[in-house]
């Protein structure tokens, strides 16, 4: 019985922070994207109604898994794809369910927000994030777009 009374009340304060957190990862989310569309060639994936706690941007002439793994070397956790894919090796299903090219999809990266996300790391992710574009672009033009 205590069980059930305590999953209760988890429920009843999850939806009371939810309704609060909501519109401040809304605008955490926005800021993060406004941000990133700065970077030249970067692209918001999805219109419309969206989750307050997520972004996916791609990043023109960039491949999304070396960006994925310079984020992860500068501290900074992102994913190519639904957290449901994780450990996936195709492209994201969802993004290609929307109709984008397959070259869009393999330089998308998603970003996850949450309760202890404040603007400073909004602000010093999308500062990570177009670090690496630029300098994965370098690499790419250094040796001739050619991948191995």
């Amino acid at each position: 019985m205590a069980g059930i009374v305590g999953l209760g009340r988890a429920a009843e304060l999850a939806r009371q922070e939810l309704t609060a957190e909501s519109p401040r990862l809304s605008e955490l989310r926005d800021r993060l994207e406004a941000r990133l569309l700065a970077i030249p060639g970067a692209q918001r994936n999805g219109e419309g109604g969206r989750v307050p706690n997520t972004a996916n941007v791609s990043f023109a002439g960039v491949e999304a898994e070396s960006l994925v793994m310079a984020l992860d070397l500068a501290g900074l956790a992102v994913s190519t794809g639904a957290a449901c894919a994780a450990g996936a090796v195709e492209p994201s299903h969802v993004l290609r369910a929307m109709g984008l090219p397959l070259e869009r999809v393999q330089a998308s990266l998603r970003f996850s927000l949450g309760r202890g996300t404040t603007a400073e790391h909004v602000d010093r992710a999308a500062q990570l994030v177009a670090e690496a574009v630029e300098k994965q672009r370098k690499i790419d033009r250094k040796f001739g777009g050619v991948r191995s």
